[in-house]
């Protein structure tokens, strides 16, 4: 693990990985143990139900999960009986007393196949702020940026300010070496402990964003950084930069094109502020300028500063009526930065070599049906298409399942169509409104004929010349295929 100790040693960790094996110690073993509604309830912090079975059924696997998920004090034969063949004196970095008993001094989480070691999460100590340098386990954010994530296979990735070590974990199963950093030794510890635990080398260097690796380059990066926007005071290292406002992102934009490798992707979380008087997409593209990389810029949240603030104190349970000073300094600087809302989304890079890069900021707050990390090199794969394609020799073919829907109003001879709007049902679900014109082009988009076919039928009809109606066609055609809405034909 170059140099980065576990929690505990690799006699240790065997046979702690054994015991949660033998328990069957997974999610899919604890939500066959208790049964989906009570697994779906821990998940929200309700432990009710987990506890009833488990005090009913007993045995290691109930054990674990009261020790583990429940965070309920064992006694210390069940405890001693559930981690066998692990001695107790070994297990001392997973444990604390607690009277007579014992409970989890760390969270030790199934994911999937995986197990994740982390700090004990607010759920597992109701009422106790967390600590400035808390080491988060699966969150929102984590797994959020795992689904979005391009999975093909890779041969170096790297994970900045890695933490326990999730998105190492996925990394790990596509990419032929793994590269994790952090700024914190503690955290190392735990992602050391989590590879380890799961059969995994990775290579762990500690320093703040992209320090440790200078000069380096990788073919997959992925970050979910302390993007937390503020005054640029250091709480809690896993959410705040030390960076006022959104530098951090911005700071790791502009890192970009020295760490990637020809064809390389960098994805990462970021927030953006909406500053008074200006638009959120300019902010971010000046961020872009000059870097020579294509970019997909996705909104998928926005947050006055008021329910931004309170989320985030709250995060670190922080309550914000006990605490007012800080969050009135938070609002403060806010308002003197002239901040009416904050943006969250995702920051996909790609070092492709273009002179004239694609960069595309745009909203997507509607659902998104799947993974979005399959869907978003999808979008990259069309526009090697659009770049490389001369469109009016291309046959094109509509999306499997689209819909079109009509927006009508009565009026005076009955019921009017007002607007034709192409559905996508799947996918990213775009909606496009569509002119009768377009949308006969595109009723006729099955692949068979080439789009310039399509256009001189068209403009015979119409009695327009044919090189008019191209001039119309094409820019509308390359966007519903960025959208995905017409994809090139099969050949």
């Amino acid at each position: 693990m170059f140099g980065v100790d576990a929690l505990l040693d690799t006699t240790a960790l065997a046979r702690l990985r054994e015991a949660l094996a033998s328990a069957g110690y997974t999610s899919d073993g604890i939500k066959n143990h208790l049964g989906e509604d009570a697994a779906a309830a821990c998940a929200r912090n309700d432990f009710r139900a987990a506890l009833r079975v488990t005090e009913a059924q007993g045995g290691p696997l109930a054990t674990l999960i009261r020790l583990f998920v429940c965070g309920q004090t064992e006694p210390v034969d069940r405890v001693a009986a559930a981690l066998a063949p692990l001695p107790l004196q070994d297990a001392a970095a997973l444990l604390e007393a607690d009277g007579d008993g014992l409970r989890a001094a760390i969270e030790l989480e199934p994911y999937g196949d995986w197990w994740v070691v982390a700090d004990l999460s607010a759920g597992m100590r109701p009422g106790r702020p967390l600590p400035g340098d808390h080491v988060l386990g699966i969150g929102g954010a984590s797994t959020t940026l795992a689904a979005a994530t391009l999975r093909r296979p890779v041969g170096t990735a790297l994970d900045l300010g890695t933490g326990c070590g999730v998105q190492a974990l996925h990394l790990s199963t596509h990419a032929q070496r793994v590269t994790a950093t952090d700024v914190l030794p503690r955290a190392l510890r735990f992602a050391a402990t989590t590879a380890a635990l799961n059969g995994l080398d990775w290579e762990l260097l500690r320093g703040d964003l992209t320090e440790p690796v200078a000069g380096r380059r990788f073919d997959l990066v992925v970050s979910n950084p302390p993007f937390v926007a503020g005054p640029g005071t250091t709480a809690h290292t896993y959410r705040d930069s030390g960076r006022p406002g959104d530098a951090v992102c911005a700071e790791l934009v502009a890192a970009a094109p020295g760490l990637l490798a020809d064809g390389g992707h960098m994805q990462f979380l970021a927030n953006w502020l909406h500053v008074g008087g200006e638009d959120w997409r300019d902010r971010v593209n000046d961020w872009l300028a000059g870097t020579g990389l294509d970019a997909w810029v996705i909104q998928r949240e926005v947050s006055d500063p008021l329910a931004y603030v309170n989320l985030w104190l709250a995060d670190a349970s922080e309550d914000p009526a006990s605490q007012p000073a800080l969050a009135a300094a938070w609002l403060d600087w806010f308002d003197a930065q002239k901040v009416d809302a904050v943006g969250f989304g995702l920051i996909t890079l790609r070092a492709a070599g273009h002179e004239d890069p694609t960069v595309r900021i745009e909203d997507l707050r509607q659902g998104v049906d799947g993974a979005l990390g399959p869907l978003i090199g999808d979008w990259f794969d069309r526009q090697d298409f659009l770049r490389r394609a001369d469109l009016l020799s291309s046959r094109l073919a509509a999306a499997p399942g689209l819909r079109l829907r009509q927006e009508a109003g009565l009026g005076a001879e009955g019921w009017e169509v007002e607007r034709q709007l192409l559905v996508l049902p799947d996918g990213l679900r775009w909606i496009e409104e569509v002119d009768p014109v377009a949308l006969t082009l595109i009723g006729a988009c099955d692949g068979s004929v080439t789009l310039q076919a399509q256009v001189d039928l068209l403009a015979a009809a119409h009695g327009v010349p044919p090189e008019v109606l191209a001039d119309v066609a094409v820019p509308l055609v390359s966007h519903l295929v960025e959208r995905g809405i017409l994809l090139p034909a099969p050949a």
